[in-house]
Order: structure tokens, then sequence, then C-alpha cells
């Protein structure tokens, strides 16, 4: 399991020249998405981090996005294996991996704003399915209610995480760091309204300002884990019901 320690750098004898491999790449990437002061991570800056040319880290991926990938399926590993919940206790299961990546994404945003455009293929997000998919079958469903549910809850998680983590880079970015984990506004301020044409919106405009995106994230889950309760309860009934057995 990758870690956020400083990764050893194997150097090459008499020479002191880093050798790199895969592995020490990757944990220099979280660790500097860990620390950068913006939303985004630069293959110059990895390998300044890790002391080597930066041309050196394409002997190990094909391109930036190959190591994006990396770097991303590294962190959905790990928000994958902070779940602990026991496999019976599916609801649990489904809530700690939310909060698990959406505070892993948090604290590395430059990361962990790529989960809307990349697929990575790898362990951490095979893992991460593989996870979803028993925890939602232990609810009851299957088929196409099975299918839908992991790709609702997938969705609300991965989109909703990246743009928080956004929101908290773009803070980095103008020196304003904070807490990655503290909740922050949904909302940067009013909408700016004429309350003569746009009525509604100002009639709650100081309750959208109210509103914190680690809450809604959180509501978002619970929709999910909800709608997957209902509907396998009425499957369940149908199947139960006189008509079925007719």
């Amino acid at each position: 399991m990758p870690t956020t320690s400083t990764p050893r750098r194997r150097t090459t004898g008499g020479q002191g020249k880093a050798r790199l491999d895969r592995e020490s790449i990757v944990a220099a990437g979280i660790e500097l998405a860990a620390n950068a002061p913006s939303s985004s991570l630069s293959v110059r800056e990895l390998g300044s981090h890790l002391g080597a040319d930066p041309t050196a880290i394409y002997r190990h991926f094909r391109n930036k996005e190959q190591l994006m990938e990396a770097l991303l399926d590294a962190l959905t590993l790990r928000a994958t294996q902070s779940v602990t919940a026991p496999v019976d206790e599916w609801r649990d299961r489904l809530r700690q991996l939310a909060v698990a990546t959406l505070d892993l994404f948090a604290k590395h945003p430059a990361i962990g704003v790529e989960a809307t455009v990349l697929t990575t293929h790898g362990p951490g997000e095979l893992g991460a399915v593989e996870l979803m998919l028993d925890a939602f079958t232990r609810a009851g469903l299957g088929d196409d209610d099975l299918v839908r549910h992991y790709a609702l809850f997938a969705a609300h998680v991965l989109s909703s995480a990246a743009g928080i983590a956004r929101a908290r880079g773009e803070r980095r970015e103008r020196g304003a760091v904070d807490d990655e984990f503290a909740p922050s506004p949904w909302f940067e301020g009013p909408i700016l309204a004429d309350p003569r044409r746009y009525p509604l919106i100002a009639s709650i405009n100081s309750r959208l300002v109210d509103l914190e995106d680690r809450e809604l994230f959180l509501l978002g889950v619970e929709a999910v884990i909800q709608s997957a309760e209902r509907v396998a309860e009425a499957s369940r009934e149908a199947r139960n019901s006189p008509d079925s057995e007719a």
C-alpha cells in the first residue's frame, strides 16, 4: 500500500543519482499533491521533488495521463482499504468508502480533480467497484437495479468529491489554506439576482449561502442508500405477493 512518507530513492553506485521505479514515483506524486500550493501537478515539479530529471519519469509512464491514472488509482486503493465495516453492514461500507474518497481527494486536489475524466482499470478502481456492487447486492438489489444504483453512487461520489477537491485546490492557489476536512460553502457568496425578476432565488438566497459542500455530499450518499432500501423492499414485496405465486 502506498504511503505518504517520503519515498526512498535508490541510487546507482558512486554517482548519487536517483534510480526511479513506478512505486517511488507514485509515492512521491501523492506526497507532492498533498503539499502543492495549486490544484495541478506537473512532471517538472515531480522530477524536482524526486531529485531526478523529469524525463526519467517517462521511462516508467508513457505520458502524463498514465501517470495521473496511477496516482488516482493509488488514492482509490487507499479509500477502499480504509473500509473496515463488516461485509454485512453494507450501508456503513458505502458510507466509509464515500467519506474516505472525499477526504483523500480534498487532501490531494491535483489528483482528485482527475476522477471525472480518467478511468484507471487498476486494482484500486476495480476493488472499489467490487465493493460497491457487493454492498448493493447485499442490500437486495439485482440486475438493472443493481447496476443503476452502483452507477448512481459512483457518479455522485466521484463527481462531487472531485468538485470539492477542485474548490480546495483553488483556495490553495489563492493562499487561503484551510483544513481539507472542514466543510466549506457550496456557494461562494450570494447569487446576484434581481428579486423582481427572480423572486424565488431572492427568497432563499441566505439559505443557499449557508449550504456546505460536505453536508450536501453526505446527503447524496444517504439518498442513494435510501433508494436502494426502497427498491429492494419493493422487489421483496413483489416476489412475496400472491399474484407473483399465481
